[in-house]
């Protein structure tokens, strides 16, 4: 087959990811047998244009490369078939301030800034981001050293209008501005306190250690661990031509963040614990190893496993892109097998909510924050928006809103584990979804008999209606927090 003209697409039957699944579809079904990874394609289903990569059922959704004419003999022999685009998620982690676009003209020697927290511990393998120029990106970048520092070619700027600086971990991320240059004394970063109250502790209150108990919840995202706070029940690799059994951290540390919120079980000051810490913590990594982006196939598949799996709540910290029948799909097959599914509304402060949020039978998560937990010139304190009832409370100006919006949670200045049992703050409605999701677990924990209703649509319902009647408002208007924040 040619590669230059093959595409990725993703088969699907009418309805759900299974042929099984509906009785519109079940004439498909031979068919879907026939298409497996390694085997010959008929003829009259595209021949050796069409290759089936992989698979979730045997009859059920595929990922498969195929050439247009190949497409083609396809639609003609199986009109029913649904041929879905494979499209890419990214995570809803509020990104860096943007790298510098234009680099300013070279100046003999460097500027030389270094950091540092209190006690003259060097901050190392922070990413620093200097603009001179802020409204045209003129600047510059880099990553500090172990002692600190960093050099820089800002042209012999004599001012940074703009100072980003991202730690990977142990401190909290600066913003400073109108720094005049050259600096010969270290610059001073916040060092995490792990007794510190954060947002997420000021609205939720430290958790008993058994809050949680008898729910799983499946993490879909860049995987998670290793973390000694953060225990896992097991999981799943989904990500195409990696171990299934590989369902670690793939280096962007954003799935062990949102799993700490979730059920972190650490101790203060020591450690961290999450919203609910007695759930079970199932990971399903759907970023490949070191990437950014996440394909529908493999977030579907992810779904697909989690419901098998036996999880109660899935938390999807992701988004982008347009409505996905695909994800769709296995979004309504969890719904419909008792699955409660969360998702990130997304960060772009656009009054639509991002997808899979704005699917219907999806709870869709904004972010706020509360002004006095946060640092002096924390790059946290800079995403205020508009206010709730009590003035120190604000939705976070990056949080997507709109008529999809349910629920919302803190998400600014967000402390939380990463690999290698670390901590690092984050901010993003990646980190209001799964506080939203811990607090749905407790909810879930404490009443038994609904954690015991057979699993099916009235479960998941039953599910939505207790979160639902349990929010309360913080004043930000229904189209920022939907029914407001789930807990008391």
């Amino acid at each position: 087959m040619s590669t230059s003209t093959a595409q990725r697409y993703l088969l699907l039957p009418p309805r759900g990811l299974q042929t099984s699944a509906s009785p519109q579809s079940m004439h498909l079904g031979p068919m879907m047998l026939g298409l497996q990874p390694q085997a010959s394609v008929p003829a009259a289903l595209g021949g050796a244009g069409l290759r089936v990569i992989d698979t979730v059922h045997e009859n059920g959704i595929k990922l498969v490369e195929m050439s247009d004419a190949a497409m083609l003999k396809l639609r003609l022999a199986a009109p029913g078939l649904r041929i879905v685009p494979e499209v890419f998620y990214r995570t809803a982690r509020l990104p860096m301030a943007g790298l510098a676009a234009k680099v300013a003209p070279a100046a003999a020697g460097a500027t030389v800034l270094r950091f540092e927290v209190p006690g003259s511990t060097p901050v190392a393998g922070a990413t620093v981001i200097a603009y001179t120029d802020y409204a045209n990106g003129i600047g510059a970048q880099g990553r500090t050293r172990k002692d600190g520092s960093v050099r820089l070619a800002l042209g012999g700027a004599a001012r940074i209008q703009r100072l980003y600086v991202y730690p990977d971990h142990g401190v909290w991320p600066l913003l400073m501005r109108n720094v005049a240059l050259p600096r010969s004394k270290p610059i001073a970063l916040a060092r995490i306190d792990l007794g510190a109250t954060d947002a997420l502790r000021y609205f939720a209150a430290r958790a008993p250690a058994g809050d949680g108990q008898g729910v799983t919840v499946g993490i879909v995202d860049t995987g998670v661990g290793p973390h000694g706070d953060v225990p896992l029940a097991g999981g799943a690799n989904t990500v195409v031509g990696e171990s299934p059994a590989d369902i670690h951290d793939n280096g962007e540390q954003h799935g062990t963040h949102v799993a700490g919120i979730v059920g972190a079980r650490g101790v203060a000051p020591a450690g961290m614990r999450g919203l609910a810490p007695a759930v079970a913590l199932r990971s399903y990594r759907v970023f490949g190893a070191g990437g950014q982006l996440a394909s529908n196939y493999s977030i579907a598949k992810a779904i697909d496993i989690a419901v098998s799996d036996g999880c109660d709540l899935i938390n999807m910290s992701l988004g982008g892109g347009p409505a996905d029948p695909a994800i769709s799909a296995a979004i309504a097959d969890a719904r419909a097998a008792g699955v409660v599914v969360i998702c990130a509304s997304g960060n772009d402060g656009a009054d639509e909510v991002s997808q899979p949020a704005a699917d219907s039978r999806a709870v869709a998560v904004g972010a706020f924050g509360r002004k006095d937990l946060l640092p002096a010139r924390s790059i946290s304190a800079e995403a205020v928006g508009r206010l709730g009832k009590d003035p120190r409370n604000f939705m976070a100006d990056f949080s997507n809103h709109g008529q999809p919006v349910d629920l919302a949670g803190p998400g600014v200045g967000i402390v939380s584990t990463v690999p290698g049992g670390r901590w690092a703050v984050m901010d993003g409605t990646s980190m209001a979804c799964p506080a939203v999701t811990g607090a749905t677990a407790r909810l879930l924990a404490a009443d038994a008999a609904l954690l015991a209703l057979a699993r099916g649509q009235q479960r998941s319902d039953a599910i939505l209606q207790k979160v639902f009647q349990a929010a309360r408002s913080l004043g930000f208007g229904a189209e920022y927090e939907g029914y407001g924040w789930p807990m008391k």
